[in-house]
């Protein structure tokens, strides 16, 4: 691989369907912001229940666990927009039934569970549709450059989703969930006008071990699989941010609108360093760069879990998004530079796999161990725990830590 990007990031904006992908990629991201903030709030409000708020995660995990190889078979088979622009109407389809119910004042706890296990079984399907897709618009040699760009679109839809989130839900339960209506349809619409500069996958006839591929790429790839493993590991013990709604209302005392900022706040780090990332990519030592991201991304965990001042909350929060984000540019530009274009949606439902796990799966360990040992010393279990698991996987892993280049 060169070590040098050929298409600057002006040139990149100045691509249509580049572009198309930015707004799609971003409005999906907003909505499905707006929708963490919105169901978080409101369930935690209906049971005031840590275990039911963790529970969110696991409910919306589970299609992907059940779905990740017949999704990354059909992201390999068909077309790669259609199937997208699908899944964004599914859930426009499905937010208009939570809004329905909201303004009606019938939504209840089951229904935001079930309109969570819709949701997450298109995402299941979408994110690694969409993983598959940047780089066939993304020109040669510029795919870590398009993946800043990209982080830094959904970033400013994460700086902004949340807060208009609690918000909304200030003004209205049902108001966040019209919001993200109209925001996924216009997605939709963004989606269909992509033309893309690459060939998409190719169509043969399938094979039953074609489902089961991607796993043994990963299993064959030691970078591969150290990189995605790491983020499961990582993330699932740091998934601080589920505890947000209890540090806003019981440590922080602020209210739907406080807890919008502090989800904002992780995007305000992140897009800073998304913007830099996209004028000076890393050529050199990558690999130690992502380790890097990751202890940094653990030590801001616990400043923030040990923090009672909104102010230092809200810095830790920024550290954690900004080191966050070098190690997803990363891990992205590694995983998909390092896997054939036939192979990219089979190869990215494992990821997503993964990183679903480590999110929602990661929810669900901090509402648990919220429940067990309180809030405080989980965020700060959760943190620690980070750290152990960079320094652990630079020793089990020495091919992924010496990566010198990506590009």
């Amino acid at each position: 691989m060169s070590s040098l990007t050929s298409v600057s990031a002006g040139t990149l904006l100045r691509q249509s369907s580049f572009v198309f992908f930015l707004l799609s990629r971003s409005l999906s991201r907003f909505s499905s912001l707006i929708g963490i903030v919105a169901m978080g709030w409101q369930v935690y409000d209906l049971t005031g229940s840590a275990f039911a708020l963790g529970a969110i995660g696991l409910v919306g995990f589970l299609p992907t666990a059940l779905l990740v190889f017949v999704a990354g078979h059909t992201v390999d088979r068909y077309e790669r927009r259609r199937i997208i622009q699908a899944c964004q109407l599914a859930e426009a389809l499905t937010t208009a039934f939570l809004a329905w119910g909201a303004f009606a004042g019938w939504l209840t706890v089951v229904d935001i569970f079930v309109a969570t296990l819709v949701l997450g079984t298109t995402a299941a399907f979408e994110s690694p549709a969409s993983a598959a897709l940047l780089p066939l618009i993304a020109p040669e040699g510029s795919l870590q450059r398009a993946t800043a760009l990209s982080s830094g679109s959904a970033q400013l839809a994460t700086i902004t989703g949340p807060a208009l989130g609690g918000f909304a839900y200030a003004v209205s339960p049902g108001l966040p969930y019209a919001l993200m209506v109209l925001f996924w349809l216009a997605a939709a619409l963004f989606t269909g006008a992509i033309q893309l500069t690459h060939s998409g996958a190719p169509k043969r006839a399938a094979t039953p071990g074609d489902l089961f591929v991607g796993v043994h790429f990963i299993r064959e790839n030691p970078s591969i699989l150290g990189t995605i493993s790491l983020d499961l590991f990582a993330v699932l013990f740091g998934g601080v941010t589920a505890l947000l709604p209890i540090y806003a209302r019981d440590i922080l005392a602020t209210g739907p609108w406080g807890l919008g900022i502090l989800r904002a706040a992780p995007a305000v780090g992140a897009l800073f360093m998304t913007t830099w990332l996209a004028h000076h990519t890393i050529h050199r030592r990558v690999g130690m760069r992502m380790f890097q991201a990751v202890i940094v991304f653990g030590a801001a965990t616990v400043v923030f879990a040990l923090s009672h001042w909104m102010w230092l909350s809200l810095l830790a929060l920024a550290a954690l998004g900004a080191a966050d984000t070098i190690s997803v540019v990363i891990r992205f530009s590694l995983v998909q530079l390092s896997t054939p274009n036939e192979m990219r949606g089979r190869v990215g439902a494992v990821n997503f796999l993964f990183i679903n796990a480590s999110n929602n799966l990661g929810q669900f360990e901090s509402g648990v161990t919220a429940a067990l040992f309180g809030t405080v010393p989980a965020a700060v279990l959760g943190g620690v725990a980070t750290v152990a698991v960079a320094l652990l996987w630079m020793k089990l892993f020495p091919t992924l830590r010496d990566v010198d280049r990506l590009e």
